[in-house]
């Protein structure tokens, strides 16, 4: 008979803090069945992360935290935790660094299986065999059995010696129903501007009249930081309370339009085709949200604005709503786009007014969430966020239901105030066609089947974007361009970037002169980005010559389409 075994001496206890604590996961689809979640932590994510989760504010720690390097040095283990409801659920944690010559390819995945039942494992950095090519943390991974699984995940970093972390304070439960929390809802609302719009499509939904709810806007829209997205996102929450206020027998609809990365230098562009389904379809509603990612547009606020007015000019007027979301950091670009909406008397909603005080007060004082509680990375909201940026705008949708119908509106449309450039663009690619194109597409002949995808309205299911593309595969090297002659005064190309190490560089020429150069890398991740290339005050015919660098014959380059105006 075997006596009875020892127990381990405990380990060493360690400085720790948590990059992630009690966040609600979801196991979205993989080929295989199983549910996977992605958390990205490169961007200075981990950082912030280190900063709101972890209490960090020593500048060395964060500072390491920036490389893989830095990582080992202050890192002695991380803890991993996931609770899904049943302690026979099996997970797979998976923490991988990127490389800095094959971002996805060249860097160590840091591994560890683990129990649903919530209890703590740990990945020790000493058994790790590290590659050459690691370069900064990118992402973590969290696969389950099968998918549409919800879980709550904990990760925290174990230090090494001579390194410190502050005590973890616990976050008080949040109450939805008290005064200091409907005190955050009317901060959010910066403008009424004229409701009588929105009063009509109440009126109209409660008719029992089909009325539909239409987001546009990049990441937050398309609902990352919801688990699950489809239903926890601020779009569906807030279109599932107005339907549950106002409709009848299914009368209200959702169109959800939200692409991840992109400014609305992007978003004017797809307007009709990811809002208005190409003409099919009049939303009643239209909220506009590109507050925290408009610092792509080159223009500065006239994408913005044009996009705007294409809303405003369609001819059954929808109400419009301005919608100004906040990254972790406080900041958006409401102030440049306020003035947008004053001119044209729309309702704006502020979320960073709305939460941004919040997060500097302490328990007593009016507090409610913390700024740990409201994010789910730097960039996006928790499901608590995304609560409350929907409570925000049935906020203002019941200052319409309540108001008095005083008139229609049948203003003449205000001059802009920012630009009106490109509120005619159009989307042309292979599948469209304008009669004052030419295309010679040179050695760009294939489709790219490699696209950014997003969820769309209700669904789970991936959509890709822009399927009908120009590209070019790296074969046909003896015709590495693409031209097209277009008439036309403003001219915006669409292309693919990407963190793949076959992508090559691209340089543009407009009329024989050199514009500028697509180069895919500059944001290193697979996603739509567009560059404005001919902006001129008239139209005029144009030879666009986009050429392959040619050190990168034998690499990749999409196309994947043009917004133009005529």
């Amino acid at each position: 008979m075997n006596g009875p075994v020892a127990p381990k001496n405990p380990e060493k206890k360690r400085a720790s803090f948590y990059i992630i604590k009690d966040k609600d996961i979801f196991g979205s689809q993989m080929e295989d069945g199983r549910g996977i979640q992605y958390l990205y932590q490169s961007d200075e994510r981990l950082v912030n992360s280190a900063q709101i989760t972890g209490g960090i504010i020593d500048e060395t720690e964060l500072e390491l935290l920036r490389t893989v390097k830095g990582f080992k040095e202050l890192v002695h283990s991380i803890g991993v935790s996931v609770e899904t409801g049943s302690s026979s659920d099996n997970v797979e944690f998976i923490f991988q660094m990127y490389g800095k010559n094959d971002i996805y390819g060249g860097g160590t995945n840091l591994k560890i299986c683990i129990n649903g039942d919530g209890a703590e494992k740990r990945i020790y950095l000493s058994d790790i065999s590290w590659a050459d090519d690691d370069f900064i943390p990118g992402q973590i991974k969290v696969i389950m059995d099968e998918a549409g699984k919800k879980a709550r995940l904990s990760v925290r970093l174990y230090l090494n010696d001579g390194f410190t972390a502050p005590e973890v304070n616990e976050e008080d439960e949040i109450n939805f129903d008290s005064e200091d929390y409907k005190n955050i809802i009317r901060n959010s609302l910066v403008s009424k501007g004229d409701l009588t719009k929105l009063k009509t499509v109440i009126d109209k939904a409660k008719r029992g009249e089909d009325v539909t709810l239409a987001y546009i806007g990049g990441s937050i829209t398309q609902g990352a930081g919801a688990t699950p997205l489809n239903t926890e996102c601020y779009a569906y929450k807030s279109y599932s309370l107005f339907k549950e206020r106002y409709g009848k027998d299914n009368n209200v609809h959702l169109i959800k339009a939200g692409v991840g990365g992109t400014p609305s230098e992007l978003g004017m562009i797809r307007f009709e085709r990811d809002v208005l389904r190409d003409y099919t379809v009049k939303p009643d509603v239209i909220v506009i949200e590109f507050a925290v990612n408009d610092e792509g547009d080159e223009t500065k606020g006239d994408c913005y604005e044009s996009l705007v007015r294409k809303a405003l000019n369609l001819s059954y007027r929808p109400a419009i709503i301005l919608l100004f979301s906040v990254f972790a950091n406080d900041e958006n670009l409401q102030e440049r786009m306020l003035p947008v909406g004053y001119n044209y008397k729309l309702p704006m909603i502020s979320i960073k007014n709305a939460v941004t005080p919040q997060f500097y007060k302490n328990y007593g004082e009016g507090k409610v969430l913390t700024k740990n509680q409201f994010f789910y990375d730097i960039y996006h909201p928790s499901n608590i966020g995304h609560t409350i940026m929907s409570d925000c705008i049935i906020h203002l949708v019941k200052q319409a239901e309540n108001m008095e119908k005083t008139s229609t509106d049948n203003a003449d449309m205000p001059v802009p105030v920012i630009g009106s450039t490109f509120e005619n663009v159009k989307l042309l690619d292979k599948k469209d066609k304008y009669s004052n194109a030419e295309i010679i597409p040179g050695g760009f002949t294939d489709t790219d089947i490699v696209l950014q995808c997003v969820e769309m309205d209700e669904s789970l299911s991936l959509v890709p974007q822009f399927p009908y593309n120009w590209h070019y595969n790296g074969k046909e090297t003896d015709k590495p361009y693409f031209e097209m002659k277009i008439k036309c005064k403003s001219l915006v190309l669409i292309f693919k970037d990407s963190g793949e190490t076959d992508a090559a560089k691209a340089d543009i020429y407009v009329d024989g002169k050199f514009v500028r150069t697509a180069d895919p890398y500059i944001n290193g991740w697979v996603h739509c980005n567009p560059a404005i290339i001919v902006n001129e005050s008239y139209s005029d015919m144009h030879l666009v010559h986009i050429e392959i660098d040619k050190a990168d014959k034998d690499k990749k380059f999409t196309i994947l389409g043009f917004g133009y105006v005529q």
